[in-house]
């Protein structure tokens, strides 16, 4: 029987993309209104939750020889107060200096020595409020798990229930040894195939079931495998060598107004975030770098959840992936639009996503040596320009010892050769955009911002979209959330535990 503590195919790929100044943490700036707390008092309040994520004080064990994936075990060691931090913003403390300091923090790696989590506590926030920096590494969530932690470590109320206590004091396992490591890998290897064929035996109990759904999965592996290979992603600006520096920035919107732009042009609202981008990423290729973008099309890859309600509350990664077309060299917002909500219509019928899970799924029996190779091959053929993931965040407000969260804006890491990225997540009646660029191939970073919220102007004007999309809602009532994957929960979530 598989160790639950194991890394799956695709977590583990996710430390071998680590490399070349590619960091694979995801994170977040969390924004609260108020006085800051103590440093004391927010780490006594982290620490208060470390038993509802019980990853967070493990770290990983990597089998000797390559001879298997890592596994996650208990740190002898764990220190709470080496991952929750303290900082202060210089003068004026506007959210420039935040930006920055975030960018430095997005730009160091996480210690694999130790479990792959950080927090940091940033005082001096101009306007009677503070920040928090959240990254974690991606080999330990995805976009929806990382929700998951955040309405864990955080309250849906200013004076919230008191959380269960443990049920008794956190004591480490001991530490596997090398040679138990191997072992167990091994053992793991050469019985697995025995669980495999038992489900297939199972599984023919129902044969048309099973023919319909081996059907659709083999064309899913189809389609997914032809649009990564039919064309390569076009060369540009964005695809050159990243250094280790960052650079971070964000842009504001209000979720009911992308609602109504997608009510008035038809599609969805992740139609909108697509052609947002698009235009935004076209004006900025022609006016700021110079580019000729007529007739040009790039691929972006469109992470999507294929999380399931039970697998709710479970770390690790349960994604898949499509390869979307971005046509900037359309200037038009409403045929952009068009083209975009299309194309992504066309990809759902397809079954990309389903073919992308059957794969990915298929990692867990590659032999790790493969893993390795196959997972640092990706981004050298440019299969795709730049990563696009929108992930519908909680709609209810988040306290942190009372002090409500106002904002909340992700952070997706740059691979190899990819020198920005997009993030995208909803929360509470908004929809914030997170900038991440190579410090020194994205300079121009804070214009690209620019011309993004230019363009969300412009496609509100077309649609006929009356508002401020920088206004903040307050609590909205029975707001949606953007995109969700299916069997998504939407109730609070901050008391249940977070599993590996």
């Amino acid at each position: 029987m598989a160790n639950p503590d194991r890394l799956t195919g695709l977590d583990t790929s996710f430390l071998h993309l680590e490399r070349d100044s590619a960091h694979m943490h995801v994170g977040s700036v969390l924004v609260f209104e108020g006085d800051p707390p103590g440093y004391d008092e927010f780490l006594a309040h982290v620490e208060g939750r470390l038993h509802l994520v019980p990853r967070y004080r493990q770290r990983l064990a990597f089998v000797p020889f390559g001879q298997g994936r890592p596994v996650w075990v208990d740190d002898p060691h764990f220190n709470a107060a080496y991952h929750v931090r303290h900082t202060s913003l210089p003068r004026p403390g506007s959210e420039d200096e935040l930006k920055r300091l975030a960018g430095r923090v997005f730009a160091q790696e996480l210690d694999r020595d130790k479990p792959l989590w950080e927090l940091w506590l940033v005082d001096k926030l101009d306007g009677d409020r503070f920040a928090v920096i959240a990254k974690t590494h991606h080999c330990l969530v995805d976009g929806v798990s990382g929700v998951d932690i955040t309405t864990v470590l955080f309250d849906t109320a200013p004076e919230p229930a008191p959380t269960p206590p443990p049920e008794r004091q956190w004591i480490p396992r001991p530490l596997p040894s090398d040679a138990q490591l191997l072992a167990d890998a091994l053992l793991e290897r050469s019985t697995l195939p025995g669980e495999i064929a038992r489900g297939v035996r199972a599984t023919l109990r129902g044969p048309r079931r099973v023919f319909n759904r081996v059907k659709e999965e083999l064309e899913g592996v189809g389609a997914f495998a032809w649009a990564g290979i039919a064309a390569a992603a076009p060369d540009t600006p964005l695809n050159v060598p990243i250094g280790p520096h960052r650079r971070f920035t964000w842009v504001e919107g209000d979720l009911s107004r992308f609602k109504a732009i997608k009510n008035e042009l038809g599609g969805t609202v992740n139609d909108v975030v697509l052609a947002a981008v698009t235009l935004a990423i076209g004006r900025f290729l022609r006016e700021r770098r110079g580019v000729v973008t007529a007739d040009l099309t790039l691929k972006a890859m469109v992470p999507v959840s294929v999380r399931a309600d039970v697998e709710r509350g479970a770390l690790g990664n349960r994604v898949a992936a499509m390869w979307a077309p971005l046509p900037v060299g359309v200037e038009d917002p409403v045929e952009a639009f068009g083209i975009v909500s299309a194309a992504m219509a066309q990809l759902k019928e397809s079954g990309q996503a389903v073919g992308a899970d059957v794969i990915t799924s298929l990692s867990d029996f590659a032999p790790p040596t493969i893993m390795a190779q196959a997972s640092r091959l990706t981004p050298q053929q440019r299969f795709f320009n730049l990563v696009v993931t929108n992930v519908p965040g909680p709609q209810f407000p988040l306290y942190a010892l009372g002090r409500q969260m106002r904002d909340l804006f992700p952070m997706v890491p740059l691979a190899k050769r990819q020198a920005m990225c997009v993030g995208i997540m909803s929360y509470n009646g908004a929809i914030n955009f997170g900038l991440i660029g190579d410090y020194v191939a994205m300079s121009t970073l804070d214009d690209l911002a620019a011309d993004l919220e230019a363009v969300l102007e412009e496609l509100a004007a077309t649609a006929g979209v009356e508002g401020d999309a920088l206004v903040r809602p307050g609590t909205p009532e029975g707001a949606e959330a953007t995109q969700a994957p299916s069997g998504t929960s939407r109730e609070p979530r901050n008391r249940n535990p977070i599993n590996g």
